[in-house]
């Protein structure tokens, strides 16, 4: 019997749930780890977490894991970040072989490119941006390290810590991330600008190196509206976010430190908080105004096309410009004098409804099985804890205020679905195992309903 064709959205969803149950394998051999070996839920947790490229951890990294260990959550953070068909489909066009349609399909869903023709040069420049970008970052990293330990273990560090940057991992290898180095102006400078790489999408680096051609041979440059919408929304959300955080941590974490420091820690926390998961400041000691703001970062996250999660900074432009159009009484929704066409715009809507209605779900989910017998005086701060924690897995983000790793095994597996719904996207998740969009051979009547 002929076994149905899996859908993109399906393949998907199996390809990472593969290779997440092998690296939970291979993370729960007892070589992997120094002392005992980590349990299969913790070994699940971790290789998840590596897999979509988020960043919680439940056992640290850097001293729990042996070398093997933090190889394999390695190798599981480059498959992740950059999509497992992805990476299988870059060894096709090196050894010269066609990509199926299927294939191609496929990739067009991870990459966000829509147009099959340039699907094996997408591919083929994925490869590039990605060995070219780690490779200068593990350059820039070791050198900033080497100041601080032997070279040796300097480029070890630096290999490992650019990787993680560029895929918006958020693995480290140091227990307390890099608060260590928060006054480092090289490793904060190159973490920060790995991170934006990553997180802006190959569609817009591919865009940018055309632009930047073009210009080199005289040419008129002209960036595609993908491109404009990414860029501007991303340099918004940084400028605001370094602003906030400033503002509302300059009275706390950040009053002992200064002038320069207060100023790249602002702009490190408000880029790590989309997608990334580093932190040079402790999470644990934030003000609840500064960790609602990172939560509402989290929730935008990168730009589609790339390493992170979240909803996308071009869905909430789009969103964005629908309500700034609806106060002006227009019909279209416009951005950069081009008009959006409704079926994106319903697209955006749908990610954003869908997005609010899981994590709300998840963050139910998690009280229920973490403190459900709590009565509210007695829970503290653990609703924003919770919350936070769930926000930092479907945003794949990794920022924790520090209970990750006191989670029962139920809050775990919670997470854990979070972290792969969020780096798969829910209306992705939504397609791959709903039943499929059935056509149906008429229309009803259209009715007018009041609302507002």
């Amino acid at each position: 019997m002929k076994l149905p064709a899996l859908k993109p959205a399906q393949t998907l969803l199996l390809s990472f749930s593969v290779v997440i149950l092998a690296g939970a394998v291979l993370l729960a051999m007892p070589w992997a780890s120094r002392g005992d070996p980590l349990s299969w839920v913790d070994a699940l947790f971790t290789a998840t977490s590596a897999t979509c490229v988020t960043g919680l951890i439940v056992v640290d990294t850097g001293s729990k894991l042996s070398t093997f260990g933090q190889g394999t959550v390695l190798a599981l953070i480059q498959l992740g970040g950059l999509g497992i068909m992805t990476f299988s489909s870059i060894f096709l066009v090196l050894l010269g072989k066609r990509l199926s349609f299927r294939n191609q399909d496929v990739l067009s869903s991870t990459l966000g490119n829509t147009r099959r023709s340039s699907i094996t040069a997408m591919v083929r420049n994925v490869f590039i941006f990605t060995l070219t970008i780690e490779a200068v970052g593990a350059l820039f990293l070791s050198l900033g390290f080497s100041s601080h330990m032997p070279f040796e273990q300097a480029l070890y560090s630096g290999i490992f810590h650019s990787v993680s940057a560029f895929c918006n991992a958020g693995f480290s290898l140091y227990s307390d991330s890099f608060i260590h180095y928060r006054g480092d102006f090289i490793i904060n400078v190159t973490i920060m600008f790995l991170i934006v790489l990553g997180g802006i999408g190959f569609l817009v680096l591919q865009d940018m190196l055309k632009a930047w051609t073009r210009r080199r041979k005289g040419k008129t440059v002209r960036l595609t509206l993908h491109t404009e919408v990414v860029l501007s929304t991303t340099a918004i959300l940084i400028i605001g976010g370094a602003i906030g955080i400033w503002l509302f941590e300059r009275n706390n974490t950040l009053e002992q430190l200064p002038v320069g420091e207060q100023v790249m820690a602002s702009f490190f926390q408000s880029i790590t908080a989309r997608t990334a998961g580093f932190n040079t400041l402790d999470y644990s000691m934030l003000t609840n105004t500064s960790l609602f703001l990172t939560m509402i970062l989290m929730f935008i996250g990168a730009s589609p096309g790339s390493c992170g999660g979240g909803v996308k900074t071009s869905t909430v432009a789009i969103v964005a410009s629908m309500f700034r159009g609806g106060l002006k009484s227009r019909h279209t929704v416009n951005i950069f004098q081009r008009t959006i066409p409704e079926r994106t715009i319903s697209k955006a809507l749908a990610i954003i409804m869908l997005s609010f209605v899981f994590v709300t779900i998840m963050t139910f989910l998690l009280m229920a099985a973490e403190v459900s017998s709590v009565p509210h005086r007695g829970g503290g701060g653990t609703f924003m804890e919770l919350f936070f924690e769930v926000m930092s897995a479907f945003g794949t983000v990794g920022l924790s205020t520090g209970i990750t790793s006191n989670l029962s095994p139920v809050g775990k597996i919670i997470i854990v679905f979070t972290m792969l719904a969020g780096r798969l996207g829910p209306l992705t998740l939504a397609m791959a195992l709903g039943p499929g969009e059935k056509k149906g051979r008429f229309q009803y009547a259209e009715e007018n309903v009041v609302v507002g």
